[in-house]
């Protein structure tokens, strides 16, 4: 029995005839572009995943995914795009493809994160060694395993990829035919006994470089030089993709309350100084919340910024924050399915903020195992141990987190962390040092202020101790040497105590500043000096008034 035509757009789809038509042109495709459209027409502009695909275009066949993204890549160029230059078939990263038109909804802005995605595509062998080719197919696949691991974008398989070795493509159209925005590529080059690799992240659709970085071993040491370039990689383009992210939803934002959107608008503030933006960021995420409130990334991020709240004595979002920071943490832990951000954001706030330290080191455990190389993660495994576990480690997890991106927004942190780690060491000489270049970074953030005071106390200058004390005041006013001690994991008390002698030798208050009392007046009934009765109750009316 013939099966019926389709229509859907332009196009009339005649798989009896196997011919497609736009506007009652013929186009030119083959058999299986044909079966390919055939298939995803019939889902009704539902997601079709690839495995359904290969299996029905190459039935009983091995095929790898690269075939199915060249014909992928076919169809589209014969059909073009629609009236806004969209293509008609939609790439779902790592799950498959959809088609738009007819019965299916145009592809408006989502209400469900929709991931940024990225292509690595084969390094380029400029020496012409083919022992090359294998260390450069080799670091490729490293870097892609590597990545795979970040929750926050989706990176498409090898298979796919790879599809491009050895061919000279234009980014733009790679980006295009795999439905990605990031595309990340390189080189490797011989110098004699040296090995040089070039990689680059560039914006697929404007093609535009983000990035771009080289990294010379010795060939004697490929292993070596091979983990470090992974190593190397996946620090840094997480932070850039985000930025772009950022700068792109700034200006492409379609007005949408969507939780993507408000996930984007979120972290601009977020990662802002004035408490205005902080609080912005927190009903921002409580917006997103409501739209999705199994979402254990914005779980994890609200108890997060609560957290922050809560440890720099700010003035707080509303009564209640520490239980609610407790009970968003344990939801985001039950959601986290892995995700080594949410794991981490999670298990800090428990420690900070419930003190619970066993599960919330028994979190940021999991989030180093699950993902080693996430500069968040990696940092926070330093502050978490800095607290309650070892001090080498904390140290050792902190200066790689500088090591591998010092220009990344957060690096305060990092150098917070440091700083308090001289300090418990009775470094404090080094700890100015280090709180110093974190005050740089984040001039409004008060805990490298916390650093910056005790250790100029401890170290006899108390002119130094007593501006940073007046700058702390400005910003955290009320702080008191109770109140920060509060906002503090209290496992084990000798990790704050050099730092709060500092700042009681700096004059900081021990308790808050009582509140003003307030004047009090009592009025005495007036006397009536006349003796007559009917004057006592005139006077009393007087007072009453």
């Amino acid at each position: 029995m013939d099966v019926a035509a389709i229509t859907f757009g332009p196009f009339r789809l005649d798989p009896a005839a196997g011919r497609l038509l736009r506007d009652g042109v013929p186009l030119l495709i083959g058999n299986r572009a044909l079966l390919l459209l055939q298939t995803l027409a019939g889902a009704n502009g539902q997601l079709v995943a690839k495995t359904d695909l290969i299996e029905r275009v190459w039935p009983g066949q091995i095929v790898e995914e690269g075939n199915l993204t060249v014909q992928i890549a076919a169809l589209r160029k014969a059909m073009g795009t629609d009236s806004e230059g969209r293509d008609w078939i939609i790439t779902v990263p790592r799950e498959g493809y959809r088609l738009i038109g007819g019965n299916a909804a145009s592809p408006a802005f989502p209400s469900t994160p929709v991931l940024p995605s990225l292509a690595v595509l084969p390094f380029q062998n400029l020496g012409g060694d083919a022992e090359q080719d294998y260390f450069a197919d080799g670091v490729v696949e490293d870097i892609i395993t590597a990545l795979s691991r970040f929750k926050s974008f989706a990176v498409i398989a090898r298979n796919s990829s790879f599809v491009y070795k050895g061919r000279a493509v234009d980014v733009r159209q790679v980006a295009k035919d795999l439905g990605v925005r990031y595309v990340l590529e390189g080189s490797v080059r011989r110098a004699g006994p040296t090995l040089r690799i070039a990689a680059q992240l560039v914006d697929g659709v404007t093609g535009s470089h983000l990035w771009a970085q080289a990294f010379d071993g010795a060939l004697e040491a490929v292993f070596d030089v091979q983990d470090r370039i992974t190593e190397n990689v996946a620090m840094v383009v997480e932070p850039r993709i985000q930025a772009a992210e950022l700068e792109r939803s700034r200006r492409e934002r379609p007005g949408s309350i969507a939780a993507y959107d408000l996930y984007l608008r979120m972290l601009s503030k977020r990662n802002a100084e004035a408490p205005t933006d902080h609080a912005d960021a927190h009903a921002l995420l409580m917006q997103a919340l409501e739209l999705e409130p199994e979402n254990a990334q914005l779980l994890a991020l609200a108890a997060s910024t609560l957290s922050g709240r809560i440890i720099i004595d700010a003035e707080p979002f509303s009564a209640g924050d520490t239980l609610k920071c407790t009970e968003l943490a344990h939801r985001g832990l039950d959601l986290a399915a892995g995700d080594a951000v949410v794991l981490t954001y999670c298990g800090a706030a428990l420690i900070h903020t419930a003190k619970d330290y066993d599960l919330g080191m028994a979190a940021i455990r999991s989030a180093l195992e699950a993902n080693p190389n996430n500069h968040t993660v990696v940092t926070f495994a330093g502050i978490a141990n800095l607290h309650c576990g070892s001090i080498e480690e904390a140290l050792a997890c902190l200066h790689r987190a500088m090591r591998l991106s010092p220009r990344d927004p957060q690096a305060f942190y990092a150098l917070t962390g440091i700083a308090h780690i001289q300090m418990v060491l009775g470094n404090d000489t080094e700890a100015l040092v280090w709180a110093s270049r974190s005050r740089a970074l984040r001039p409004n953030f008060p805990c490298n202020l916390w650093m910056l005071i005790a250790a100029s106390a401890r170290l006899g200058r108390m002119a130094d101790a007593h501006r940073y004390l007046a700058e702390l005041k400005r910003i955290a006013p009320g702080i008191s040497v109770a109140r920060i001690w509060a906002g503090q994991p209290q496992m084990d008390p000798g990790r704050m105590a050099n730092i709060l002698d500092g700042l009681r030798r700096a004059g900081l208050p021990e308790d808050a500043d009582p509140e003003p009392t307030i004047p009090s007046l009592a009025v005495m009934p007036f006397s009536n000096l006349s003796g007559d009765v009917e004057q006592d109750y005139f006077a009393s009316g007087v007072v009453e008034d």
